[in-house]
């Protein structure tokens, strides 16, 4: 049965002559299937195709999100734990979802606050990560985690990442975080180079309201999804929660999480299964 997926926003970057001629093969292909193709920045569509890395997935989300936009990507990057379909299968996957065999699954994203005094100088959405951390003077800044309005500790270090389960395998997989399923309600909180062996990452219901209040910073900044960021001064106040709205990917048949995270993160292979004959 062919789905309801017939407006197609088609997203990304020219990078040269490869990306160029597969954006153009992407588009006939769409139009050959009699999609309506919509150009960047659309936001009626009812799917929208990112060629690219998980970075232009991520600015894609954060642009589309609020209009209830899903998203699918064709891997150009490095590692692509967001974009499920290779470049070379992007017609048959791209097809696949056309003709209604796909899945789709929720992500969530963070809600994101600065406050200074009685101001709120930012808004900002992460699906990712949020980051309070060290400017260029490269000195540990001090901060307090409160959790719920309940005290947990103050805190030395270069930072801390607060990261959804889709951040969980970006930044704070690199700073020694758990990887959090999707499935799993949670948040992950990340010290950066604490200055104490004790601090170690913890997982949060994601219902819980995070605050990171700056009590010592010559030079510290807040980044989200590594692009919106801010200065921070002492005093200042940034507050994570789960937002209200999700990030909806469409996978295509075949679809595995696990699998994923074994190419991405070159795991053992799955074992060998054996059958009739086999020794």
């Amino acid at each position: 049965m062919a789905s309801a997926l017939r407006r197609i926003a088609l997203i990304g970057k020219l990078r040269g002559a490869e990306s160029e001629g597969l954006l153009r093969d992407l588009r006939g292909f769409l139009q050959k299937r009699g999609c309506q193709v919509l150009p960047e920045g659309e936001t009626s569509a009812d799917l929208a195709v990112v060629v690219g890395g998980d970075g232009s997935m991520l600015a894609a989300a954060r642009e589309l999100v609020r209009h209830g936009v899903p998203l699918v990507g064709v891997n150009l990057g490095r590692v692509g734990f967001m974009t499920d379909i290779s470049h070379d299968d992007m017609q048959a996957g791209i097809g696949a979802i056309l003709d209604g065999r796909y899945s789709v699954e929720e992500r969530t994203l963070l809600d994101a606050e600065i406050h200074r005094g009685a101001e709120t100088v930012l808004r900002t959405i992460a699906l990712n990560e949020a980051v309070v951390g060290k400017g260029a003077q490269g000195r540990l800044i001090e901060f307090e985690l409160w959790l719920d309005g309940e005290f947990v500790y103050r805190l030395r270090a270069d930072g801390m990442i607060v990261c959804t389960p889709t951040g969980s395998t970006a930044y704070a997989l690199s700073a020694q975080g758990p990887i959090l399923h999707p499935a799993v309600p949670a948040l992950a909180l990340v010290p950066l180079n604490p200055h104490t062996l004790s601090a170690r990452p913890v997982s949060v219901a994601d219902r819980s309201a995070i605050e990171l209040r700056l009590v010592g910073a010559v030079d510290a900044r807040a980044y989200f999804d590594g692009v919106a960021h801010a200065d921070l001064a002492e005093g200042d106040r940034v507050t994570l929660r789960r937002s209200a709205d999700v990030l909806r990917f469409v996978h295509p048949p075949g679809y595995r999480y696990f699998a994923t995270l074994r190419e991405k993160l070159h795991w053992s292979e799955a074992p060998l299964r054996k059958g009739r004959g086999a020794e």
